[in-house]
């Protein structure tokens, strides 16, 4: 599979090397890591992680496209869905984006929200790589009016002080470190990442502790049925931990998530039996995330279901669950549609591409999922068509 790969330049092949010698001494000096724990190193490690480091991630340059870099739909249809909960909260409303990307969501949002004359008090971007945020930093104060930019800040760790607002998140939680689990003869095992007798990085498990077979417990319980002998996937047992972290001090609000996933009973279906893990290079998806550490975005689909069970952990409750072609639908893609439609034939192309990428089943709209939960409201002042298009009872 890699020799089907770009060859990675000089420069990218060093970082690379950079990176994977730190991953051998601290292998060398406490043993093998957990999976969860290289994946981590791989993505976030300070100046070499794929989230830290330099290299252009997002869009034809980069190695994948998100939502917003399609065009300005998608965050003008996610902007119609929520700015009723500004609205109804008042000027003291924030609106937090975790994971800002290349700050193309952030700049339609601010946009919208101003032509909704529903601006929040503040936008705060929620971003550990210092390279994303200064590029962030720099589109928003190029192409935004300088009232509105004035309202962007910066967070190096989630709001301590109570507020309300708006949470977001798209292709956030794919990314958090996923711990992967194998079954052997009815026990549960962690996959380790260690070193081979060339020094090459390898694969191995052990016996997992009692948090990591709890929560593989926890899933059989909910499917009930075992899992086959052989069988391997992922699970986050910290995600409960991380929605109180992030979110817990959000009083009263609503949180959008939108990501690849799966309800549980899908996402554990017997065939599925090697997991959902893959690594991204250069718009190339392969699943060897040992190779070029660092180079590669590794991520994991998300178990909705999981999700719903943490946000019910932190007090917050499901109140939509649907397929992204059901939710922009919902949040009034068609009137979004007809007000950007250009006046030339090649924007009226692009545009309809736009919406193909975004809503066909076999590109974005039945592959990834939205899920709204809210707390602290008298009121759940959504869209009626997107309430309606609720899938909750599939959870």
């Amino acid at each position: 599979m890699q020799t089907r790969l770009p060859e990675p330049g000089a420069d990218e092949r060093a970082h690379s090397d950079h990176l994977l010698q730190l991953l051998r001494e601290q292998i060398v000096s406490h043993g093998p890591m957990p999976f969860a724990q290289y994946m981590e190193r791989c993505l976030y490690a300070p100046g070499l992680g794929y989230y830290s480091a330099g290299r252009t991630k997002f869009g034809a340059a980069g190695d994948f496209v998100t939502a917003p870099e399609l065009g300005e739909l998608f965050a003008r249809c996610v902007v119609n869905a929520v700015q009723p909960v500004l609205a109804m909260l008042g000027e003291q409303a924030d609106f937090l984006e975790l994971g800002g990307g290349s700050g193309a969501f952030a700049e339609t949002a601010l946009h919208a929200l101003a032509a909704a004359d529903t601006l929040p008090r503040h936008y705060l971007i929620l971003e550990p790589s210092a390279d994303l945020r200064e590029r962030q930093r720099e589109r928003l104060q190029a192409n935004l009016p300088a009232e509105v930019n004035a309202r962007v800040r910066w967070l190096d760790r989630p709001p301590e002080q109570d507020w309300r607002g708006v949470l977001f998140a798209n292709e956030v939680i794919d990314a958090l470190p996923a711990t992967r689990f194998a079954m052997r003869q009815g026990e549960v095992y962690e996959e380790y990442v260690a070193l081979d007798g060339a020094g090459r990085l390898s694969r191995l498990d052990r016996p997992a502790d009692a948090l990591v077979a709890g929560a593989v417990r926890h899933v059989e319980r909910d499917l009930g049925a075992e899992f086959a002998d052989g069988y391997r996937s992922e699970v986050l047992p910290q995600l409960p931990y991380w929605i109180q972290a992030v979110a817990g001090s959000l009083s009263a609000g609503v949180m959008l998530f939108v990501d690849y996933g799966y309800v549980r009973r899908e996402f554990y279906l017997p065939e599925r039996d090697d997991g959902t893990l893959m690594a991204h290079y250069r718009h190339h998806a392969h699943n060897d995330p040992l190779y070029l550490p660092g180079l590669n975005d590794l991520t994991a689909s998300v178990d909705f279901t999981a999700l719903a069970e943490a946000g019910n952990s932190a007090g917050f409750g499901v109140v939509a669950y649907l397929p992204q072609a059901q939710f922009l639908i919902g949040a009034g893609l068609q009137e979004v549609f007809e007000q950007m439609q250009p006046q030339d034939e090649h924007g009226r192309y692009r545009l309809s591409q736009q919406v193909r990428k975004l809503m066909l089943p076999d590109q974005m709209g039945e592959r990834f999922q939205a899920m709204l939960l809210a707390r602290g409201l008298d009121a759940l002042p959504l869209p009626a068509e997107l309430l309606a298009a609720d899938q909750g009872g599939r959870l």
